[in-house]
């Protein structure tokens, strides 16, 4: 009752079993454990929460003659304990230092977590692209609105949202991401706005969803393309009113979310056939942002392989530390990485755990595990217009003479492609 006139969202437990539970579905500050649980023993109750990735502080609550034990739960972890009975003042004292404290910490976490990302491969990248998107970044973050971003898979869409967040008013608050198209309609439903008991088989307790979980941070929406029609009215009543209603209840609840959403297909195009609300994308999209793939960046791919040969040579620590030689690097340059970044710190992972050495050279960068990966040095003497055949031919051959695949991972248009082709014949002789 005190805690609770003081303003602070209290939950009580009667079992040591319910506050496992509680622990688990809620964003819990600080647990207040008493030592003597009926049948269970506090200790065992301390370990079991501290055993959780993002646990709360403990506090011990304990009787005179159980001091010993008290001190035995902060060699286990807990923040401090509590005699009974329990004085007004100090409780008030005590558990306001302790909040208080644990605020500076995550905040402190959250800017080492800020000073990381902005070392990220994709914000760390060079190419001129990017940077254009760091600044867009810059001067939207705090302007609290909704963002779509749009880009192909492995482009970086997660990374550009987390820095949006860790850039915005609300980053001292949660980061919350679902992957929209990994759970179908029912899951994504009770995973987004939650459920009260006996919603459904299985639903044994009411339990929050995603836009609770973000109350006053940021909620990203990965994938949100493959998004349901029915669930795509859902999420315009939660972007206009900031409202949302579990599944199996009759009540709304009130939610304060910045909602930024990705996708690698084209919603504008799926609006206009139907497929896709255009009401819901009007909300979505009031800022878009779009993330170019890595092949029209290129002048960006060396500052990557810089980065991730920096991190790896983090990890080994005294060990001798990797090279990339020259022919390795313009292996990577050439290639079209239809799969982005991502893709990029794949390979290079492989890498660094098949070679032999610690040198990288061309041929211990795998780009394809299921071919015959050849890597033949350009010609020094080969003019430009030489080096686009090849270029071309390459990726044709890769893409087994598809034009519209092939003129996508060129990033121009087929028609484009189709005259490059007719001059290549020429230029052939053929």
């Amino acid at each position: 009752m005190l805690l609770d006139k003081e303003g602070h969202n209290v939950t009580d437990a009667n079992t040591g079993e319910q506050a496992l539970a509680i622990v688990a579905e809620q964003h819990v500050d600080l647990v207040m454990l008493d030592m003597r649980l009926g049948r269970e023993n506090g200790l065992d109750i301390l370990s079991r929460i501290r055993a959780r990735g993002d646990h709360p502080e403990i506090v011990i609550i304990t009787a005179h003659g159980e001091v010993d034990e008290a001190v035995c739960a902060m060699k286990l972890g807990a923040y401090d304990y509590l005699v009974k009975p329990l004085a007004p003042d100090e409780l008030l004292i005590r558990v306001g230092k302790i909040l208080e404290k644990r605020a500076q910490s995550q905040e402190l976490m959250l800017l080492r977590e800020e000073a990381a990302r902005r070392h990220e491969p994709y914000v760390a990248s060079q190419s001129e692209a990017m940077r254009e998107i760091i600044r867009r970044v810059q001067r939207i973050a705090r302007q609290d609105m909704p963002v779509l971003i749009t880009g192909e898979t492995g482009a970086g869409k997660e990374v550009i949202a987390r820095l949006i967040h860790s850039l915005s008013t609300r980053a001292n608050k949660r980061f919350v991401a679902v992957n929209s198209c990994a759970l179908t309609e029912n899951l994504l439903d009770s995973e987004l706005f939650g459920h009260v008991r006996g919603a459904f088989t299985g639903a044994n307790t009411s339990q929050p969803g995603l836009f609770q979980e973000a109350d006053g941070g940021t909620l990203f929406l990965d994938e949100i393309g493959d998004v349901t029609q029915s669930l795509q009215a859902k999420l315009l009543r939660a972007l206009q009113e900031g409202e949302i209603r579990p599944v199996g209840s009759t009540k709304v609840a009130k939610v304060n979310v910045r909602v930024i959403a990705a996708t690698n297909r084209d919603l504008w195009t799926l609006s206009e056939t139907g497929e896709y609300r255009k009401d819901l994308l009007f909300r979505l999209g009031v800022i878009e942002i779009k993330i170019p793939p890595l092949r029209q960046r290129r002048d960006g791919i060396y500052a990557l392989t810089d980065f991730f040969l920096a991190r790896q040579n983090a990890k080994i620590g005294d060990e001798k530390p990797f090279e990339i030689t020259p022919r390795a690097r313009r292996k990577l340059y050439m290639y079209d990485w239809p799969g982005n970044v991502r893709e990029l710190t794949s390979v290079l992972e492989r890498s660094f755990a098949l070679a032999e050495g610690h040198v990288i050279d061309a041929e211990d960068i795998i780009i394809n595990q299921h071919a015959t990966d050849t890597y033949e040095e350009p010609a020094h003497d080969m003019s430009l217009h030489e080096v686009e055949v090849a270029h071309i031919r390459r990726v044709l051959s890769l893409c087994e003479g598809n034009q519209v695949k092939a003129s996508r991972l060129l990033g121009i248009s087929r028609s484009t492609l189709q005259r490059k082709l007719k001059f290549l014949n020429g230029f052939d002789g053929r």
